[in-house]
């Protein structure tokens, strides 16, 4: 394991976070939550009776695993050892990670560096707009509709320069996104551009969700709206025409910070947002991998989940758009079940959607016992549809569930999985 991320206060080679030491991994319980199976009670007959139903419909190359957390006991389990491609579930494994690793507070940094020195108003040389890979800088009224209000601005960082008496630049704004590789997609397209999934362009330096134009990356363009910003607070700048990274002796002149990582872990999971997940995952590889890359993040998150946990599926990305990442009911709820009760499982269940009531599940099993009663992770590719989280049921015990149907169309696997998380919140 890498030294603790504690970084010092960003300046020119700071990583752009700020976070509380790293945990060491806890010693992991090496049951499964395939055993031990709970006695047949009338109760536990009626839910296997309609999982059943449910996944007959679904086809063979489906599985299911229920756990109750309280009775330490499989409820149900049906092809539950079987890995596929988790899909946006794949997030619960990345903000575990993001949470052991960094920490519920863990901010990250979007900062202006300058080469030069001022003097009466003017500074005599350049400006450095230097991302810190984080997703959330942007203006304020993108932010009041994406990211509920949360989020820096260029306004901020624009006060701050005014603050130390800045009204002039005599050199350039130029954008820094050195921190990250300059992939601008994911796994399914080969790392390049992926506007249907990300809707924005991946880069340590992004504004309002990685927005570029056919002549700008997305730096550039967050550099643009800097230097417009100035412009329309008084201070004359210019944009450069290219990108650069900020030399090591340029000092700190301003500073934004994005909301707390809980908070981001629940802006990226209640909507499944994919751009959130790569630039976190490509995040954990620049600080305790092999570099600001979704193979040397992803690389991390699979060893944080083997470290703490003994689990050991496949993880290519932190969005699971690639069809090539494995992961089975039973690694899913394993994961569920030893967070439970812990700092880490807690800050996981907050940042989940609630079944029927908001997020990418507020329309499941909206008209069943599981509406406000579960929270669970959404996963959906072409013909997989997939569904996980934590149910209370009846009796007030807590379920952990995976639910995984591979084959029918993801209207047809919607409507089935709604029926099996109403069974599931009624037991």
């Amino acid at each position: 394991m890498p030294p603790s991320t504690q970084a010092s206060a960003p300046g020119a080679a700071g990583t752009g976070l700020t976070t509380a030491p790293t945990s060491q991994p806890n010693p992991v319980n090496a049951g499964s939550s395939l055993t031990p199976a709970a006695p047949r009670t009338a109760a536990v007959a009626r839910l296997q009776a309609i999982l059943d139903r449910a996944l007959k419909a679904a086809g063979p190359a489906s599985g299911a695993l229920v756990y109750d957390l309280n009775t330490r006991q499989a409820v149900y389990a049906h092809q539950a050892l079987s890995g596929r491609p988790p899909a946006s579930v794949e997030k619960l494994y990345t903000t575990v990670a993001l949470l052991r690793r960094l920490g519920p507070d863990a901010r990250l940094h979007t900062t202006v560096l300058g080469t030069g020195h001022l003097v009466g108003g003017t500074w005599h040389g350049d400006l450095y707009l230097r991302g810190g890979g984080d997703p959330t800088f942007g203006d304020s009224g993108f932010n009041r509709f994406w990211n509920q209000g949360q989020g820096p601005t260029p306004n901020q960082l624009v006060a701050q320069l005014r603050g130390r008496g800045i009204r002039r630049v005599s050199g350039r704004v130029f954008a820094d996104e050195s921190l990250f590789d300059r992939r601008r997609g994911g796994m399914m397209t080969g790392l390049n551009v992926d506007l249907p999934d990300f809707a924005g362009q991946l880069s340590a330096l992004t504004y309002d969700h990685g927005t570029a134009t056919s002549r700008l990356s997305p730096a550039r363009f967050a550099a643009r709206e800097l230097v417009l910003t100035m412009r329309g607070s008084g201070i004359a700048a210019r944009t450069a025409s290219s990108e650069r990274t900020a030399p090591p002796h340029a000092q700190l002149l301003a500073l934004v910070s994005s909301p707390p990582m809980a908070a981001m872990t629940r802006l990226m999971d209640v909507p499944s947002d994919d751009l959130f997940a790569e630039l976190f995952t490509k995040q954990l590889g620049v600080l305790f991998g092999r570099g600001g890359s979704i193979p040397a993040g992803s690389a991390v998150t699979s060893q944080t989940i083997a470290d703490f946990y003994g689990l050991h599926p496949r993880i290519l990305d932190g969005s699971g758009l690639s069809r090539r990442d494995r992961s089975s009911p039973a690694q899913i709820v394993d994961l569920l079940r030893e967070v439970w009760h812990t700092p880490a499982g807690g800050e996981l269940a907050a940042s989940l959607p609630t079944v029927g009531v908001d997020g990418t599940v507020e329309f499941l099993g909206a008209r069943t016992p599981a509406r406000g009663r579960c929270v669970a992770k959404t996963g959906t590719l072409d013909y997989v549809t997939n569904l996980a989280g934590y149910c209370r049921a009846r009796d007030h015990h807590t379920l952990a569930f995976a639910l995984m149907l591979d084959g029918p169309s993801n209207w047809t696997a919607t409507v089935l999985e709604g029926r099996m998380v109403g069974a599931i919140a009624g037991y």
